[in-house]
Parts: C-alpha cells; structure tokens; sequence
C-alpha cells in the first residue's frame, strides 16, 4: 500500500464502532475490511447482497463465485447473510447502513461529492453509491487530496457529475480530516507531517479551522 494510502486507510478505520453494519465503496475503501481490529464486531455490507464480509482472499483460496460490488474475491465471517440486490439495496435505503466510508474525485466545500464518473470515459455501472450517499446514517469520503496534476480534489463547486449534494459527513485525506458542519467546512485534524499552512495553500475550497484541532495524530 502506498503510504498516502496507508495514512488515509489507518485513520478511516477510526470511523468504524463496535456493533456497526459498514458499507465500503469500490476501490481504496476496500482495504479498510483487512484494518479493522479484530476486537470489533462489525458487519461490512456489499450493494451485491452481501452481509458480513470478511478479509480479502489468500491467494489460491479465492472462490471466484464469491466477490463485491466492485468484482474482487472476497470471504465471508461466520454469521453473514447472502440476498439478492433487491434486499440489499432495501437495506440502505431503509436506512440499516449505520456507515458507509466511499471513495470521491471531488468534494466541495457545501459537501457534494462527486465520484461515479469522468465524462467521455467509459463507466461500468454507477454502482450504490447514489443510495448510500442518501440511505447510510453517517458518510465519510476518503481520497487523496490533490491529483496527478497536482491539483486540487477539495473544491469550491465539484466539476464532475454529482452522486450528491450535500451528503458528506467528513472528508479523510492524506493531509487532512474535515467536517461539514452548518457553519460550512472545517478542518478537525491535520494528518501527521501536514501543516495547516499547507492545507490551505493545496486546498481550493474555503474552510475554518476547529479551535479543538488535533495535529499530527494520524
């Protein structure tokens, strides 16, 4: 795991309580599933009709029949449930998700996320994510915070088409943890190494800074 990835898995992993049902989006959110300590009792849930999932595979122990909604092999804990999509997809909208922790291309400052596609690139399904954003109880975004470009992933206005407005709860990256509150977005936590001088100099979005900021702790 890149170390970028590495601080921002290690610190979303935090989000997740005793006795919570957790929804992972596809891609980085996955890797939180093999963080999880193991004094927790948690059901991780799939969009695919899936509660209860456990560690990823070892390698020639992968059952091909048994995968996400992102299509990667997965295992099971004792205990989980398998029901078809329709089930699952009730489940989150009826509001039985208590944590869905997604992946985001952007997020802006009001709290839209954005992170099902790019426009002209080819997308394979929108997945759950439109749901979840509006069923979980609480949604935390992960992502790095700039591009390869460089630039900016925290934004005054998202650029790309919405999953939805106004439904982030915080935003971990690998520079910073902030919240979204009705005073607008603030920032709660700098990630170790990261100032808040330069938050602020690779952050386009508008923020105020909590005058209980923890610094550095990871």
């Amino acid at each position: 795991m890149q170390d970028t990835r590495s601080t921002i898995v290690k610190r979303a992993v935090r989000e997740i309580q005793d006795g919570m049902n957790v929804n992972l989006g596809i891609g980085m959110p996955t890797l939180i599933a093999n963080e999880i300590p193991g004094n927790l009792s948690v059901l991780l849930q799939s969009e695919n009709g899936l509660l209860g999932i456990g560690p990823y595979p070892l390698e020639g122990l992968e059952d091909a029949d048994l995968i996400n909604a992102g299509k990667e092999t997965i295992t099971s804990v004792t205990g989980a449930s398998f029901f078809d999509s329709a089930e699952s997809f009730a489940m989150i909208r009826g509001g039985h998700i208590d944590l869905a922790i997604l992946g985001g291309m952007e997020v802006s400052e009001q709290g839209d996320l954005a992170n099902w596609m790019i426009p002209g690139k080819l997308v394979k399904g929108m997945g759950g994510a439109m749901d979840l954003v509006n069923g979980a109880k609480r949604v935390v975004v992960i992502m790095e915070h700039v591009n390869k470009h460089g630039e900016s992933k925290v934004k005054k206005q998202c650029t790309l088409p919405l999953t939805g407005q106004r439904v982030v709860h915080r935003l971990i990256t690998d520079l910073a943890v902030f919240d979204f509150t009705s005073s607008g977005m603030v920032l709660v936590e700098t990630q170790p190494g990261a100032s808040t001088e330069e938050i602020k100099e690779k952050t386009e979005a508008c923020f105020t800074v909590s005058t209980a900021l923890c610094t550095g702790q990871g």
